[in-house]
């Protein structure tokens, strides 16, 4: 039977469908308006916008009365799209666009319809750069005065981002815009990595809608530990997977929908590849393009770096390499052998960098297929520092060996260097190439007191937004000035309170007034340095500095207070090669106060030039989830715990006590596992029989397997480890007992003193991203197949 709805229904429905709403009981001249209340002028220096007060309805039926307008905040009208690159461990003369060896097609063209910036700088370190860069305000005022797993408790360097400082992607977000950070993070505290958080400092809690990537400070590219947001990413079965390639698809995807379904609100985009920091991860074709391209070594490829610069006007006319540190050998006193290691090493760096470029790439065309390129400002960081050197004399196969002071011989590289840069490998560069591609400055990454850890090519590319093309800008800059960049670009204000909290004052100086202006007088005319003792101050063209240590010394050169400073012109003296400070000691004097006054108003003070000890956080007074803890209980299912939010068991006794219940077809798999392929230890069960394996650093491993199989059923397995003693990274004798009766004993010659792994987990039941013990394999190939009702971790 046919329905049949009253007129005034049916007018109704049909009104909400066309959007026009209709005053059915009385004419619209008697209906209240509820939007007679004039809304006030917005105030966009409190964040979040504040709603318009609610209007008050006398009406009794809602067909008397006017829906008010939806409060909807949006971006001022022509607010740029935004689009931060920010590559990783990359020097000043790397890259094509500013002379050096390595193309960067990408790169090339925004700056060729953009301006380069030849005196942009960088902190010198990853986490440091990173908290500046999206905050405004130097690193220590954000608590980031060294990377996030070596913090302390001491203000300015405890690794935890106040909220007095509110995050770039916070304000943009809060003031209309949608945000998406891809790829590297690096900026949450330690202990606040596990599932039990706070997830403050998470990057959805940080202003960013969309999270995809990884949360420390590098990872495995063929097998990484990431997240969506919070969660933990289960990686496809794919053997050609790279993380380079995911992140991008990631991105564009996310740039396609934002614009679909929201096609004039604008976005940010933070796009921070693992690209070029260690492990040195790149598919094999694209290493073979580089094959020969660097046979002439690192002091010829420096030198036409140079030459290029000149040529192009990235650097003066006149301006001479600075000497190459003491520690970097000639590369014609090399054999034979160490040529043919250090070139491969290169060759797949170069790799490295043409194929995240060409990502880079990819994910802008998705941009342009949008049609907002032409309003969509582009900030390409070539580096967050320099060019890493912690690769020492000879470069590695697995970049744990330098975290834990062993040193890797050339011979034993040499008989991997087929996988260089393959699954199998974790691998870093020869110390000379980063000289090399800091051209023409002498150090490297985490020297702040030198150019050449600090100075970093910057390209900048808004058609609307800027007139001038391919035009070099020479006005000094810092990270920390490209938030109030991006602010005044989109026409707002520096927030005053962001929820809630009162902030402190951005400290950078927008760029803005140099884009259209090459003559413009620098803004930005005083700027400290510090990472780990090596420091400097820079003031209306002069900086004084001081080399405190090499990123390859162990102890520092001097005590803090006997450090030897010099001075530079740096105006006249672009790659600082000539020391005035005997020809003018007032000068020096006079920056060296500079120094102290800006490192005390910045939380600088006291300088902190402890090294490898600060990973251990009791040492330093950093929070530890396990601090005051010799145990932990766990079970099935309790995954992904990174290793500064898991109960240490590095450089003391341990015993593992697990209740497993085996399948009457044999148990087979992991029951506990910390770290991977380059450095970890498990404990599983193989072909039915318990075994425990310590894998030392990917060089040697250690097996205690049982004497018999385990019985079908519950079952206790446990085992013990008695450390010899005697310092850090010593040996031990491990036991295994099956139900209280010992069932296997073995010694374990060496251990790992001071870390497993950047990004590999602790895991019960499987072992996520790369094996321990190849033989059970990684992720579902090493589920246990039986079940873990309790395991508990006990260390004396």
């Amino acid at each position: 039977m046919t329905q049949i709805y009253p007129l005034a229904v049916v007018i109704a429905v049909m009104s909400m469908i066309s959007g026009v709403r209709p005053l059915l009981a009385a004419g619209p001249e008697a209906a209240q308006d509820a939007t007679s209340e004039k809304a006030p002028p917005i105030d966009r220096t409190v964040l979040p916008i504040q709603e318009p007060k609610r209007p008050e309805i006398t009406e009794l039926d809602i067909r008397n009365v006017k829906t008010p307008p939806h409060f909807d905040v949006k971006a001022p009208d022509g607010a740029p799209n935004v689009v931060i690159i920010l590559i990783d461990d990359l020097g000043f003369g790397a890259t094509s666009t500013f002379g050096g060896p390595i193309r960067t097609p990408t790169l090339d063209s925004l700056a060729q319809n953009g301006l380069r910036y030849n005196n942009f700088h960088t902190t010198a370190l990853c986490s440091p750069t990173r908290a500046a860069l999206k905050s405004g305000r130097n690193h220590h005022t954000v608590n980031m005065g060294f990377i996030t797993e070596m913090a302390t408790g001491m203000p300015g360097d405890t690794g935890q981002i106040p909220n007095t400082t509110a995050p770039l992607a916070e304000m943009l977000r809060l003031n209309g815009y949608s945000t998406a950070a891809f790829g590297k993070w690096h900026e949450t505290a330690t202990w606040e990595t596990s599932v039990s958080g706070p997830s403050d400092r998470w990057p959805t809690r940080q202003g960013f809608d969309k999270f995809y990537g990884f949360i420390g400070g590098e990872t495995n590219q063929w097998a990484p530990f990431l997240h969506d947001g919070v969660t933990q990413v289960d990686l496809p079965d794919d053997p050609n997977y790279h993380f380079m390639t995911d992140m991008t698809d990631q991105a564009v995807a996310w740039i396609q929908f934002q614009k679909a379904m929201t096609p004039h609100k604008p976005f940010f985009v933070y796009f921070a590849p693992g690209a070029t920091h260690a492990p040195h991860h790149v598919p094999k074709e694209w290493i073979s393009k580089w094959k020969g391209k660097f046979d002439e070594g690192w002091d010829k490829i420096r030198e036409q770096t140079l030459a290029r610069q000149i040529q192009h006007g990235v650097v003066p006319a006149g301006t001479r390499l600075a000497p190459k540190p003491e520690g970097i050998p000639d590369w014609d006193s090399l054999s034979a052998d160490e040529k043919r290691l250090y070139t491969h090493q290169v060759e797949v760096f170069a790799a490295y960098l043409d194929y995240a470029d060409h990502e880079i790439g990819r994910m802008l065309k998705a941009v342009e297929a949008t049609g907002e390129l032409n309003n969509t400002l582009v900030v390409y960081i070539a580096g967050d520092n320099g060019t890493s050197a912690e690769g020492g004399a000879n470069g590695m196969f697995s970049e744990m060996t330098y975290f834990n002071g062993v040193q890797e011989r050339v011979p034993d590289m040499l008989k991997v260097l087929d996988k260089w840069g393959g699954p199998e490998t974790y691998p870093h560069m020869a110390a000379g190439w980063a000289v090399a591609f800091d051209a023409p400055f002498a150090w490297t990454k985490q020297v702040a007191s030198d150019f050449g850890g600090t100075r970093n090519g910057m390209v900048v590319h808004w058609p609307r937004g800027i007139k001038s093309k391919n035009q070099i800008r020479t006005q000094f800059g810092h990270v920390i000035d490209i938030a109030p960049t991006i602010l005044e670009a989109a026409g707002l204000p520096e927030p005053k309170i962001v929820n809630g909290t009162p902030q402190i004052p951005i400290e950078g100086t927008s760029l803005l007034y140099s884009f259209d202006d090459p003559q413009a007088a620098d803004r930005h005319t005083t700027q400290y340095f510090e990472i780990g003792g090596n420091r400097a101050i820079y003031h209306d063209g002069w900086l004084a500095r001081t080399i405190h240590r090499a990123p390859w010394e162990r102890e520092p050169r001097h005590p803090l207070k006997d450090d030897v400073w010099e001075l530079y012109d740096a105006r006249s003296d672009f790659s600082l090669i000539n020391d005035l400070a005997s020809a003018n000691p007032q000068k020096l004097t006079e920056l060296q106060a500079l120094f102290m006054k800006e490192a005390a108003e910045h939380h600088v003070l006291p300088i902190d030039d402890r090294l490898f000890e600060r990973a251990i956080a009791e040492m330093v007074g950093r929070p530890d989830l396990f601090a005051g803890r010799t145990s932990v209980t766990l079970a099935e299912g309790m995954t992904g715990m990174m290793e500064n939010a898991f109960l240490s068991v590095k450089n003391k006794s341990v015993t593992i006590t697990a209740e497993v219940d085996a399948p009457a077809s044999g148990a087979n798999g992991a029951i506990l596992v910390q770290g991977g392929r380059f450095g970890g230890w498990a404990l599983y069960v193989k072909d039915g029989v318990p075994a425990y394996d310590y894998n030392f650093l990917g060089l040697k491993r250690f097996t205690v397997s049982a004497d018999k199989p385990l019985p079908a059923g519950r079952s206790t397995i446990r085992f013990e480890f008695n450390y010899d003693g005697g310092g850090l990274g010593k040996g031990g004798t491990g036991t295994l007992f099956i139900n209280g009766e010992k069932a296997g004993e073995g010694r374990i010659e060496h251990t790992q003193p001071m870390v497993f792994s950047a990004d590999e987990t602790a895991d019960v039941g499987i072992d996520l991203g790369t094996p321990v013990v190849e033989s059970i394999g990684s992720e579902k190939k090493s589920r246990f197949t039986g079940r873990i009702p309790k395991l508990t971790v006990e260390v004396r």
